[in-house]
């Protein structure tokens, strides 16, 4: 892709983030300039200032990533989010950085390389993750995710920085436009499910725990998806961590 199409593609996502009116159609336009690069996966999330897992300080935070399933339900299950070098990276750093620097960087530990090798074996090969600082010391991370192990380009990573940038921005006024209008709090059994699930469980094996059959545990959690408001279960399951209504 030469530059001029590069600036042309930016210049259409950020004009077409003008118009939108829900954070699901700013993801799917990021998701889309995304791939002008090669990278189908996005992960976007806030960490807290003090915790070293994906759980933020204000319950207004967002959470959305599109990480192919198996991978998500793996790393909630190894609990790979105490011990991921790409979070340790992104409290150090201000810029973006590659996935491959943090890999053969001589603080990075066999442990934490483990995290980005078992990535690989999902598909997601190499990346590049954004830092967002924000004010009291709080930061969000977008990382982008591409299934080769080619190296992004200098020029590469800055564009999707500045997409990344822009659509952190946008994502704040959502976020305080909604603030007031918070999730509903989930009911005991759907707690019980939606934490079974970020352990790795399936419906049926949730269903022998708790007592119940799979078909209940699947009405629990499409409850659960609904009030959070997502179509994943294990973004559901994130996003519960995310906002202290379940604890690993």
């Amino acid at each position: 892709m030469g530059l001029p199409r590069i600036a042309v593609e930016l210049g259409r996502f950020l004009d077409k983030t003008d118009g939108i009116a829900q954070s699901e159609q700013l993801f799917d336009l990021l998701s889309a300039f995304a791939l002008n690069f090669d990278c189908p996966w996005i992960a976007y999330g806030p960490l807290a200032p003090d915790q070293k897992v994906l759980k933020p300080a204000r319950r207004d935070s967002a959470i959305m990533l599109n990480y192919p399933d198996e991978w998500q339900k793996r790393y909630l299950k190894m609990g790979y989010d105490r011990i991921d070098p790409i979070i340790k990276k992104s409290r150090k750093g201000v810029g973006a950085f590659r996935w491959s620097e943090v890999y053969t960087d001589a603080s990075t530990t066999e442990n934490e390389r483990r995290v980005l090798d078992e990535a690989a074996t999902f598909g997601l090969r190499s990346g590049v993750t954004v830092p967002l600082h924000g004010p009291a010391g709080s930061f969000t991370t977008m990382s982008f995710a591409q299934p080769s192990d080619r190296e992004f380009q200098n020029r590469t990573i800055t564009y999707l920085e500045v997409a990344a940038l822009h659509f952190h921005l946008r994502m704040a006024k959502f976020v305080n436009s909604t603030a007031s209008t918070q999730v509903n709090d989930l009911s005991v059994r759907e707690k019980e499910c939606i934490l079974w699930t970020s352990r790795g469980k399936s419906s049926w094996e949730i269903g022998i725990i708790l007592g119940i059959t799979g078909n209940t545990v699947n009405f629990h959690l499409k409850n659960v998806m609904r009030k959070l408001g997502t179509t994943s279960r294990m973004v559901a399951a994130i996003k519960a961590l995310s906002l202290g209504i379940i604890e690993t």
